[in-house]
């Protein structure tokens, strides 16, 4: 996910090989080339085609329990196909739309001696099937018509503008064009925030200046994004309905999923806005001067985090927006999965050349840990920020003893509010407040004693009092450290839209002087 390079990953059989289920349907859901290398029990164990269910121990048919997730599946049987059969999972990983492959190595052909050069390469001589259109350029003149006659344009960035390698193009056309972006949660660290074209994130989640900017173009130039009902809600037709609606996508599947758009191109994200950039080398930015200037009133009338000071109890966004401060250009953020991740989400300001990485379509608790120490790996001389829950930190917890024993200085931002969340706030809405398993039969350890345990730093904080005075301490060491942040069990996300309501309906579930009212209140 950082350098856009072949990731490679090993496992044994059995549980080994089912372990990285949920790692591989990440990588195919967000696009990531990832070879995955498997063993297996003997060919002449293997029972194949035989109606039993295992012959020998653990073995367990990996290859067809991921194909619904990989891009190319195979286990190898005989030894003169290993070269062939590596190469071509290299390089279906990597082209067109990447994602992971896996190949399956049963022990006896792993033990056998070969000398590669006596067996033959793989060589691409099927063109990619996922190729730019034929029309480009007549579609590339269409679009560069639509973008000068528009009065309202909105570029809707995804996280296909990071994988493509497409971040100096789109910051091009913005300083260009003026055109305000918003960007979809994959898609936030596209454009710097403090860039004055960045206009927040859309979606159900979404910041709400956002989500009314989109709500109010005449232009959706979509870019990389797959356009889920989580950035458009589950009425399609409610989406920018205003608006002629362009979408630009690697993958022909996704394009063609959408049939209610004006109009599709399906191309690499950076050979389209290079194009783009190309077309519209006079354009005139005053022909939108006066719609730029009611982005920019969104943006001061619906703020992601309070204006005035926190109290004694810690405002998550808020608390985001503090932490913004504390981040340098070129440092990487890995976000987890539930309400932590959205308010970093909405609220941290992503300066240039920040990362942000984040488990999009699996949206896997735990990710953030993990995650954060292959990001160090992949780019030791930056800083790298873990920002987790209560119930997913302890996921994958035992990475704790990965960070110790690699001395790997990352800095763990744990909020707890002794919950899970975000399921609680369905449970809420949706289930008479039956809070099974977020509060009732739910409970978090003690961190600073796990922190103690690990032999890790560790910090608390409390109350609004602390956050500056915590962060400084913390970001000064050259060490890893945990940084708790206590919260009350009653958090919420806001705006959190109730379901077929369009994203920028006016009325969220809670406002934010609700949500203020709700944190002090103490769990029944």
């Amino acid at each position: 996910r950082i350098n856009g390079n072949l990731g490679v990953t090993m496992a044994t059989s059995g549980p080994g090989a089912t372990n990285l289920i949920t790692g591989i349907g990440s990588a195919y859901f967000d696009s990531i080339p990832i070879l995955y290398i498997t063993g297996q029990v003997n060919t002449y164990e293997y029972k194949f085609d035989t109606p039993v269910r295992q012959i020998g121990f653990q073995e367990t048919d990996i290859v067809n329990i991921v194909k619904p997730i990989t891009k190319y599946s195979y286990m190898v049987t005989k030894p003169d196909e290993i070269k062939y059969i590596l190469q071509k999972a290299v390089y279906i990983a990597k082209s067109g739309r990447p994602g992971p492959v896996l190949v399956d190595i049963p022990m006896n052909i792993q033990r056998s001696e070969i000398n590669i050069n006596n067996f033959p390469d793989y060589s691409n001589k099927i063109e990619d099937k996922i190729a730019a259109d034929i029309d480009m350029e007549k579609k590339i003149d269409l679009v560069t018509e639509k973008i000068n006659n528009s009065k309202r344009p909105v570029i809707l960035a995804g996280g296909g503008v990071r994988l493509a390698k497409a971040t100096p193009e789109l910051v091009d056309l913005s300083n260009k064009t003026g055109i305000p972006v918003v960007t979809s949660l994959m898609g936030l660290d596209a454009l710097p925030h403090n860039h004055a074209s960045f206009c927040g994130m859309v979606g159900t989640y979404g910041n709400r200046f956002a989500n009314f900017t989109i709500a109010n173009s005449d232009l959706v130039l979509v870019i990389g994004s797959r356009l889920t009902s989580r950035q458009t809600s589950s009425k399609f037709e409610t989406f920018a309905r205003a608006a002629e609606k362009i979408h630009v996508d690697i993958d022909p599947s996704e394009l063609k999923r959408l049939n209610k758009v004006n109009l599709s191109i399906c191309c690499d994200a950076k050979v389209f806005l290079s194009f783009l950039n190309s077309k519209l080398s006079e354009y005139k930015k005053e022909n939108i001067s006066q719609w730029i200037a009611i982005t920019e009133k969104y943006k001061e009338r619906y703020p992601s985090f309070p204006q005035d000071s926190m109290e004694d109890y810690v405002d998550p966004n808020g608390f985001m927006n503090i932490l913004s401060n504390f981040l340098q250009p070129g440092d990487i953020v890995c976000l987890d999965v539930g309400q932590n991740q959205i308010w970093a989400a909405q609220s941290l300001r992503l300066k240039e050349n920040q990362r942000m990485l984040i488990s999009g379509g699996m949206g896997a608790m735990g990710f953030a840990l993990p995650a954060a120490i292959g990001a160090y790996m992949s780019s030791p001389a930056n800083n790298v920020i873990a920002i987790t829950g209560d119930g997913g930190i302890q996921i994958n917890i035992q990475e704790l003893q990965t960070i110790v024993r690699n001395k790997i200085p990352i800095k763990i931002i744990l909020l707890n509010n002794n919950s899970l969340g975000m399921v609680r706030h369905f449970q809420e809405i949706y289930f008479e407040k039956k809070y099974c398993a977020t509060i009732e039969g739910y409970d978090a350890p003690d961190f600073k004693g796990i922190a103690e345990a690990y032999k890790l730093d560790y910090f608390k904080i409390k109350s609004s009092a602390d956050v500056e005075d915590v962060l400084i301490q913390a970001f000064k060491l050259q060490t890893a450290a945990i940084i708790e942040v206590a919260l009350p069990s009653y958090t919420y996300v806001v705006p959190k839209l109730e379901m077929n309501r369009p994203i920028e309906d006016q009325s969220p579930l809670l406002n934010r002087n609700e949500f203020r009212e709700n944190m002090l209140v103490e769990p029944l």
